[in-house]
């Protein structure tokens, strides 16, 4: 594993920099987003659905 990541660093050290940003900041995102949809005001049909636990409870 060690020497595919050497190679891989080697070749190319800014592709797996940029891969490795770009999942991290994905992830990210897509949580943060996530969050703030479920603590915003519910779309039409949504309003008696129940949030999920591990959503946590953000104040205004």
């Amino acid at each position: 594993m060690n020497l595919l990541l050497e190679t891989v660093v080697e070749t190319a050290p800014y592709t797996f920099s940029l891969v490795t940003v770009l999942v991290v900041g994905f992830i990210a995102a897509t949580t943060i987003g996530s969050i703030a949809w479920y603590n915003s005001k519910r779309p039409a049909g949504w309003e008696d659905k129940s949030r999920p636990d591990i959503v946590p409870k953000v104040e205004k």
